[in-house]
């Protein structure tokens, strides 16, 4: 056994302390779709709801090991790593300074507090996470404090591998596959790093946001490279530059080992796991689930392990995750038609509707110089062929339209 998985597990006993092994749980549902054996990894239901205190808790106690009068830390997050952060400062009775931007939501700054209370202080800087990163280093620097980096750093990774750890202890045998959501890659890091060591016949596959693909870019780089236009809707794992060390316990990947989940897919995995399972996931914890789908033909028959990252999601979200949801499901467009000003008009388009057509959102900008008026619509319906029946009627009609659903840019302003 390699020392990377000795230390493993004695930061997993350590970790006894905080909290219970994770639940390693047995999903009949999603096991029978994909005629698999699929477990999941519920991160999801930590004290903080996050794997982030398991990374933030060992380097906070190796730190403190290493030198007994560490009494103060910093870090920058506006989500899970805060959290984390601030549990351990707690529980360790040091002084944490958690830096986040201006913009990040009451909700994550209040949960933050919460965890941490007084032993803890967040500094609300910068509107962007560049900017509050830059501004915790310097305050850092000059304090004399330890910076506890969210992802890349080698303590964090080990504190990871106690995922590993536990599923190895819980499933009793090696799983065939163990698929992992990618952002910064400390989890990744970690995971792989122990299981490689104790279960060699465990395969990989990890899981990132489209539009925030790191990982695939250091594969294809053969080194971590910046992405310079990052989509943040997966907010736990929506970054720009992979870790240097996490990618050097990953330079082994192969490009085909790493799947990319749409943003509005993995909203779809979502809403069906609260839906059916009442499981209520982040967008980043609902990744590796929602890549199953990707998986299907080479999982039967398999033992598969998901590791469901985070449950940190804000109900006042659910809107935009239902948007997303129905939107890539083909079951709500938004349209922009052009309407003859004439009587009867309105009525003669309503009446092609479908029984299972529904109006969900209608703006009629009319203006008596012109013989037709722009209508924004949006309909829902039951089944994404009802779209098809509906455009044939329009042109048949001689309706003039436009579909927008997949106009980002006309999306962002009008939707």
């Amino acid at each position: 056994m390699t020392q990377f998985a000795l230390d493993a597990q004695s930061a997993t006993r350590a970790l006894r302390a905080l909290f219970d092994p994770t639940p390693l749980q047995h999903n009949e549902f999603l096991s029978r779709r994909y005629g698999a054996e699929i477990w999941l990894k519920r991160e999801d239901l930590t004290p903080v709801r996050s794997y982030k205190l398991r990374g933030a808790f060992t380097a906070m106690r190796l730190e403190i090991e290493r030198e007994p009068d560490a009494k103060h830390f910093v870090c920058a997050s506006a989500g899970n790593h805060a959290q984390g952060m601030a549990f351990a400062c707690r529980h360790f009775g040091v002084k944490g300074t958690i830096f986040m931007p201006v913009t990040t939501p009451q909700q994550k700054i209040d949960k933050t507090r919460t965890f941490g209370g007084d032993a803890i202080e967040i500094v609300l800087t910068g509107d962007y996470f560049d900017q509050t990163l830059a501004a915790s280093k310097k305050y850092c620097a000059e304090a004399g404090a330890y910076f506890l980096a969210p992802f890349d750093d080698a303590d964090v990774i080990e504190g990871q591998a106690s995922v590993a750890v536990e599923i190895l202890d819980q499933l009793g045998r090696a799983p065939d596959l163990v698929v992992l959501p990618v952002g910064g890659g400390g989890l990744a890091a970690g995971v792989t790093g122990y299981l490689r060591a104790t279960a060699p016949e465990t395969d990989f596959r990890f899981v990132e946001p489209l539009g925030g693909a790191s990982l695939t870019a250091a594969v294809a780089a053969g080194e971590p490279v910046t992405i310079h236009e990052v989509n943040s809707f997966v907010d736990g794992a929506a970054v720009a530059r992979i870790g240097e060390l996490n990618f050097r316990s990953l330079d082994w990947v192969k490009p085909e080992q790493v799947l990319l989940a749409p943003e509005d897919r993995i909203c779809v995995t979502m809403i069906e796991m609260l839906n059916v399972e009442g499981v209520v996931l982040e967008p980043a914890g609902a990744m590796a689930i929602d890549a199953l789908k990707d998986l299907k033909d080479e999982i039967r028959g398999k033992t598969v392990v998901c590791v469901t990252s985070g449950g940190n999601f804000d109900f006042e979200r659910l809107p935009e995750v239902r948007e997303r949801a129905q939107r890539f499901s083909g079951l709500k467009k938004y349209f922009i038609l052009r309407m003859p000003q004439r009587p009867g008009a309105l009525r003669e388009f309503l009446h092609m509707l479908g029984p299972d057509d529904d109006v969900a959102r209608f703006e009629y900008l009319k203006k008596s110089a012109r013989n037709f008026g722009s209508v924004l619509i949006g309909i829902e319906t039951r089944q994404p062929e009802a779209f098809a029946a509906l455009t044939s009627k329009l042109d048949a009609a001689g309706f003039s339209y436009r579909d927008i659903t997949e106009d980002e840019i006309l999306a962002e302003f009008l939707i």
